[in-house]
């Protein structure tokens, strides 16, 4: 073939070469999650909530401490924009279920990142050193794993206070075991590996080694579990806040809010019922996208 026929064919070729050079794993899975319809919905449901946590408590006409003496223990109602109704102090629940759901969704985010972080690099570290070295680092994991997780919190909680840095800060410092022993594992394959060995006989230097190949080859299943640990923070969160362990007044999370809606149930059922409602959701939501991010990362889909 020759002349313009000949451009065309290379020009498609290249084109169709182009195409597949263009796609990775990364991009498959992006794909494939972009398909996985629950996970999808439960992203803009996040997006919605997480919008209102920052956008409510700032601009809403009733302020999260503002009392309404002529609204108190109101139903839900349009009157004043009193649409979750008010609690028993008359104080608007619409500002203060969001502004929970700020507190809440930051604290199981931050405690989660602290986790990740040390989970990640404690992990990496005791597998690629190995021997018994990397053995004791997991001894350690091991003793830590048996002691009760929520009252360790607890005890630190009562020992250091309950301010909102101390809280995410002790739930982050206990959370980060299974995220340590799940790169172990990914760490002790991937090191075996030929470009791990070529970068070993190159000369470079574990935390380059570590940083460059091994963690972002481990990263997948860190990526997963990582979306299920959020509502497991929310949830821990929610319990020292349901115990008075948790955050305080003036300021309010989910879990508090519930504490306090638990105490009127039989005359004001909304002051539990919606904050319940948007925890629930929320932790659906996380479940959700932990599945589609199982399911898009997983090799074996990838091979279908």
């Amino acid at each position: 073939m020759s002349g313009p026929a000949a451009m065309g064919y290379r020009g498609g070729d290249g084109d169709a070469v182009g195409e597949l050079q263009g796609r990775s794993l990364w991009n498959d899975a992006v794909a494939r999650f972009r398909r996985h319809r629950a996970a999808m919905a439960s992203l803009w449901v996040l997006g919605v909530i997480t919008v209102l946590a920052v956008l409510v408590p700032e601009f809403w006409p009733n302020s999260l401490d503002e009392v309404n003496w002529d609204y108190i223990q109101s139903p839900p109602t349009t009157e004043n924009l009193l649409w979750f109704g008010t609690d028993v102090n008359g104080r608007d629940m619409f500002s203060r279920t969001f502004y929970g759901a700020r507190i809440s969704l930051t604290i199981g985010v931050l405690t989660t990142l602290v986790a990740l972080i040390v989970g990640v690099l404690y992990g990496a570290i005791a597998g690629y050193r190995g021997g018994p070295a990397g053995d004791i680092m997991m001894r350690v994991v091991d003793v830590l794993y048996s002691l009760p997780t929520l009252f360790f919190i607890i005890i630190l909680v009562t020992i250091f206070g309950n301010n909102f840095l101390l809280i995410f800060i002790c739930i982050g410092a206990v959370e980060w075991l299974t995220l340590a022993r799940i790169v172990r594992g990914q760490t002790l394959s991937i090191k075996e590996k030929e470009y791990v060995e070529s970068a070993r006989a190159a000369g470079l230097s574990t935390p380059t080694i570590l940083l460059k190949y091994i963690i972002p080859n481990a990263i997948g299943p860190v990526i997963v579990y990582v979306t299920l640990l959020i509502p497991i923070n929310i949830i821990v969160e929610s319990y020292l806040s349901f115990l008075g362990l948790g955050v305080q007044e003036p300021f309010t999370s989910w879990g508090r809010l519930i504490s306090q809606g638990a105490n009127e149930i039989g005359t004001a059922p909304w002051l539990l019922v919606i904050p319940a409602a948007f925890l629930v959701v929320t932790l659906f939501c996380f479940n959700f996208i932990g599945d589609g991010l199982r399911d898009s990362l997983d090799p074996k889909e990838h091979t279908r």
